[in-house]
């Protein structure tokens, strides 16, 4: 019995860490996009290419 002593001081501080994180993790915006980086990898990035891969240089265009 008196193992309960420690365990629920044990636990409460444990629920308090677990609501912390929690919160944080709210007030940083973790959970603002969730499905955006999932369509992200399907999606094409061609407009994105840099000039070298849209016009690679000759060996003789100096």
């Amino acid at each position: 019995m008196e193992i309960v002593y420690l365990l629920i001081p044990i636990s409460l501080v444990l629920i308090g860490l677990v609501i912390a994180a929690f919160l944080w993790a709210i007030k940083s915006e973790q959970f603002d996009d969730l499905e955006g980086p999932a369509h992200q990898i399907l999606m094409d990035n061609d407009k994105l290419q840099t000039k070298e891969t849209t016009s690679p240089k000759k060996q003789g265009d100096d």
